[in-house]
């Protein structure tokens, strides 16, 4: 009998990204994510059930990227939601090339620890916690500035330990839209949109100052 194939809800997927991590980054965004945090920019990647795909097909188109990345970004949407998939998707990295592993995620760090420590073991660098619109955004890879960055391999240290907040943005083009990667400050979104408008471009997120920073 045939394995039924495991099935990824994805938002985005992109090569390369300078925004969300060391280097130039695989960034995979999953679909779905119940935390919906209050200012959230992201809330197209809120909704579950939406670019259904096979685990596999994923896989196939991040191994053309994957010898030439610095590293793997994955975000959401809310990743640990799909805990079998990031599971999968992170082992199948470690096994193919030793860029770092990079995760947002909008659960806390305790919560995590006690649930999925098995990722945790997959991930060099999680960024944890859940958006909050008052927190101030002043700290580099976290969109509020409750959220915790966590170095929990070697490689991670020696990559993140000191970032500076460059607050890189990374503008992607599909077709007749344009959407970012990144994690913007506050304003920069309804500048650009403006901009774009005016040269009749839409504009569309994927950053991180919602859900995850």
């Amino acid at each position: 009998m045939t394995a039924t194939p495991m099935l990824v809800n994805l938002s985005r997927l992109h090569f390369p990204v300078s925004s969300l991590g060391y280097g130039q980054r695989v960034a995979v965004w999953f679909q779905g994510c119940s935390l919906q945090c209050p200012g959230c920019v992201s809330q197209d990647t809120w909704e579950h059930g939406l670019g259904t795909m096979p685990l596999e097909g994923l896989v196939e188109q991040i191994a053309r990227w994957s010898d030439t990345a610095d590293g793997l970004t994955v975000s959401g949407g809310e990743p640990f939601e799909q805990p079998g998939a990031l599971r999968e998707l992170l082992l199948w990295w470690r096994q193919q090339q030793g860029g770092d592993v990079l995760v947002f995620s909008g659960l806390s760090w305790e919560l995590l620890q006690s649930t999925y420590p098995d990722i945790l073991a997959l991930i060099d660098v999680l960024v944890s916690d859940p958006f909050e619109a008052g927190a101030g955004q002043t700290l580099p890879l976290r969109g509020s500035d409750n959220q915790r960055l966590h170095c929990l391999t070697p490689l991670g240290q020696e990559r993140y330990r000191q970032i500076p907040d460059e607050r890189v943005l990374d503008v992607c083009l599909d077709g007749d839209k344009v959407w970012l990667a990144g994690i913007p400050r506050p304003g920069d979104l309804a500048k650009l949109r403006s901009q774009l408008q005016g040269l009749g471009l839409e504009l569309s997120t994927s950053d991180q100052a919602g859900c995850m920073p």
